[in-house]
């Protein structure tokens, strides 16, 4: 009983802060009264999912827990809030406009339709699907930049370079970790190995595309296919007890990442393995599992790593810990981080961020390098701009740290 008044206490201080945002905002980012230059428009879109949490009297349709999938839209806007509120900006003026992107009468389409979006210098979203195609196709029309900062995915958007995408694309992670392999593996065994699967098909693919850009392949890198089972049999067949080699986890199926991962396990002791994942099997809690997996490291990509040893990391936990009685989990973190960094890009380089998007002026927690993608080479425009900064992280015994 005493948990559960605590969890019911803690939702109503999130939801009412993240309804004071909404409807106190535009908010001045101003920490000393000084002559303004000029007022610099944020807008950050989430999905905040208010008008299913509220009743139209006001009241909180949710007594016992938020549901879960509200919390991310959530903490990501708490993040923002306090890189808001903690921001040194003793000549500029920054008005930030918090938007729910599931609202049922302030959709985006009829926010764009009213021109409630056109004074605005810079987007932040936690978008994804049609808000992040929206978006991105509004912000290319009025050239305004649009920081896409959660989403691993282009959308299908071409042809705008108003677009930069700051969590990395599968592709981009398979580009990686193909480096990677020239660098490090160029001589050992490699195996791809996956189960059937649209995204399994994907990752194949850009394997095939990197590794034969002139013609011809550069690696030698092998396929198997396995179906519900992955046997340790068929692997320990392929292997070599005194080569190196490196297996790449093809798929982003919890289910089958544990599996290969198991059997990469049983034989790790009798033949040399590196076990490369996708970028999402930091989220499996089998891999987590420290008495299972004794000393079996397991690598993956990631464009997102902090310790939350700086002293950015540790303000924010502070805060948040006042704030929310609660730990700041990692959508808090990136709220923060890209609501700082490119509102402070947007004071510097007014009407020109995009150009400088790898100015290390402001860096915080996370190292970037955005680079201009062209999907096709002959493209006359940047399709859109990509961090392709990604870490090596390893997990090993229940712990998650830095590879490389």
């Amino acid at each position: 009983m005493k948990e559960e008044k605590v969890k019911k206490t803690w939702t109503t201080l999130v939801v009412l802060s993240v309804v004071f945002s909404c409807f106190i905002l535009p908010a001045t980012a101003q920490n000393t009264v000084q002559p303004v230059t000029r007022i610099y428009r944020v807008g950050i879109f989430a999905p905040l999912y208010l008008d299913t949490i509220f009743t139209n009297t006001g009241t909180i349709r949710f007594t016992d827990a938020i549901p879960k999938f509200i919390t991310p839209g959530l903490e990501f806007v708490h993040g923002a809030q306090i890189a808001l509120d903690s921001m040194k900006l003793p000549n500029e003026n920054v008005e930030a406009f918090i938007y729910d992107t599931k609202s049922y009468t302030k959709t985006i389409p009829r926010l764009i339709s009213d021109k409630k979006l056109d004074t605005l210098d810079i987007i932040i979203g936690s978008v994804k699907d049609v808000d992040f195609r929206q978006l991105a196709d509004f912000a290319l029309s009025k050239n305004i930049p649009f920081i896409s900062a959660t989403y691993p995915n282009d959308g299908g958007v071409t042809a705008n370079p108003s677009l930069v995408i700051v969590n990395s694309t599968l592709k981009a992670h398979c580009e990686a970790i193909f480096s990677y392999l020239v660098q490090s593996h160029g001589t050992d065994r490699i195996f791809l190995c996956r189960q059937k699967g649209p995204q399994e098909d994907k990752v194949a693919a850009y394997f095939k595309m990197i590794n034969a850009q002139d013609g011809k392949p550069l690696l030698d890198i092998q396929t198997l296919n396995f179906d519900s089972i992955v046997s340790p049999g068929l692997l320990k067949n392929r292997l070599d007890s005194n080569r190196q080699t490196v297996i790449i986890g093809g798929s982003l199926d919890e289910t089958f990442a544990t599996k290969l991962t198991m059997a990469c396990y049983e034989l790790h002791e009798s033949y040399p393995i590196t076990l490369l994942g996708m970028p999402n099997w930091d989220s499996f809690k089998a891999l987590m599992n420290k008495d299972a997996l004794v000393d079996f490291p397991v690598f993956f990509t990631s464009p997102y790593f902090n310790t939350k040893w700086d002293d950015y990391s540790k303000m924010v936990n502070n805060v948040y810990a006042k704030k929310y009685k609660a730990r700041a989990t990692d959508m808090v973190f990136k709220g923060f981080e890209c609501t700082w960094l490119f509102t402070k890009l947007l004071t510097k380089f007014p009407g020109n961020v995009i150009s400088h998007l790898n100015d290390k002026s402001f860096k915080l927690i996370t190292d970037y390098n955005f680079r201009p993608v062209m999907l096709k080479k002959d493209s006359p425009v940047t399709d859109y701009y990509e961090n392709k900064h990604l870490y090596f992280v390893r997990i090993m015994n229940g712990t998650i740290s830095k590879a490389w």
